[in-house]
């Protein structure tokens, strides 16, 4: 059976490289009785892959059972997967088969493994090990002949170095890895997927699918996906049921998607501004970002202007140490000693009230300046006075960032789009709206 023939008989959706990769390890693994571990997030279809695991091995002509570790309470798993007798305890009325002994020759999907208590991973071990269990309130060794299939959407590495989960047990569940790729990382399948459910949902109850525009598929791919096919299948479910129309664009999706940061950190700027709604002032992080430093820049040159006219009007003595200031102090609490300004020396050797004293940004000793110009010159201690008249447009801001990456990366979009932090459909859209030529 190819890989083709297995989508289409388990209704899978896709075509991403990684997905069509974690699917071939489970097909190959299938006819062997080898432990299979499925990682990844919740909601991407892993029992999807525990079924066909079983179906294509040798034991799909015998039970197989699902069992979600995590909503079984933790005084009453080791009865559930082993079995009890009867009286064990209180309640116990009557000698009952456990999981294990029910899937006798078939599988046992073991799903949210990471939740399951540590004594009952113990008696997984065992059988894993060695075939035989024995029921809570009996003496009796038993055997049995189950495949274990396990999945987690937690890192049980993490779990094991915290003591939370054994490491004999991970690495004898973990004989062969599958991982399954989250959605946000098959952006070719996101808007097939919402394509399909939208359609199965619109010939269940005989309607009109729903359609997306181009900027609404830009904003799905966008989108970080936190549940997955789950939430996907949610999301145009929801827009077909509630929408008032049948054309989708992005303000009309945006309103369908949760306000959840995490989720939309991946947004465009746009979308992501509409999205988490402005701030205080209207703006969004990045944007308060740019402004800081903008800000900065400002502060910057007037602190410049200040010290300059500090120096004209004497309130700093000759040859002053600023580092004593307290105001210099403050602003260079964290530079070496070598930065701080100094203003230079006026001796009555090199200087007189007759000829002006002209110093160069980079000249350490004055140099007199014998013409009669220089009394109708502002001082040159001007040329280190910076005016900071920057534009706070942020549409300015932005398209000088994009054209500052695409030079710097020689019209490479990509690796401009990688250094913006930003999709390269996103770079695109803002070539074409700003009308940048590359």
């Amino acid at each position: 059976m190819t890989v083709q023939q297995v989508k289409q008989r388990y209704g899978l959706i896709g075509n991403d490289a990684k997905f069509n990769a974690s699917l071939e390890v489970a097909m190959r693994v299938a006819p062997t009785d080898l432990s299979v571990l499925i990682t990844g997030e919740s909601g991407v279809g892993k029992e999807a892959f525990s079924r066909i695991i079983h179906d294509l091995s040798a034991r799909k002509h015998n039970e197989f059972i699902a069992v979600n570790c995590g909503a079984i309470p933790e005084g009453t798993i080791d009865s559930e997967l082993f079995g009890h007798e009867k009286g064990a305890f209180t309640g116990a009325t009557a000698t009952r088969q456990g999981y294990f002994e029910f899937v006798n020759g078939g599988t046992i999907f073991l799903d949210e493994i990471g939740e399951m208590p540590v004594p009952t991973q113990a008696r997984l071990l065992r059988v894993l090990e060695s075939g035989e269990f024995i029921k809570v309130g009996s003496s009796k060794v038993q055997k049995t002949d189950v495949r274990v299939v396990a999945a987690t959407n937690r890192k049980l590495l993490n779990a094991v170095n915290q003591g939370k989960f054994r490491e004999d047990l991970y690495y004898r569940l973990n004989t062969v890895p599958v991982v399954v790729p989250p959605l946000r990382e098959r952006m070719d399948d996101i808007n097939m997927l919402f394509r399909k459910f939208s359609v199965d949902f619109a010939d269940k109850y005989r309607i009109e699918p729903v359609k997306l525009n181009d900027d609404a598929k830009r904003l799905l791919l966008n989108y970080r996906w936190p549940g997955n096919i789950r939430e996907i299948k949610n999301l145009a479910q929801q827009v077909s049921a509630l929408a008032d129309i049948k054309l989708i664009d992005a303000p009309t999706l945006l309103g369908f998607l949760p306000k959840n940061e995490t989720a939309i950190s991946r947004l465009p700027v746009l979308f992501e501004q509409a999205a988490q709604g402005a701030s205080a002032d209207g703006m969004s992080e990045r944007d308060v970002m740019y402004k800081f430093l903008i800000d900065m820049k400002r502060d910057l040159g007037e602190l410049k202007s200040f010290v300059v006219r500090m120096a004209e009007s004497g309130m700093v003595p000759n040859n002053t140490d600023l580092r004593n200031n307290d105001l210099f102090k403050e602003v260079y609490a964290d530079a070496p000693v070598t930065n701080y300004p100094q203003i230079p020396q006026k001796t009555s050797a090199n200087y007189n009230t007759e000829t002006p004293i002209i110093l160069n940004e980079y000249e350490t000793q004055p140099q007199a300046k014998f013409s009669n110009k220089y009394f109708n010159e502002p001082p040159a201690f001007e040329q280190h006075a910076v005016e900071v008249e920057e534009s706070l447009s942020l549409v300015d801001m932005e398209k000088d960032y994009i054209i500052k990456a695409l030079k710097k990366h020689k019209g490479k979009r990509k690796d401009a789009a990688a250094e913006l932090g930003i999709s390269e459909r996103t770079l695109y859209r803002k070539i074409k709206e700003y009308k940048i030529e590359e």
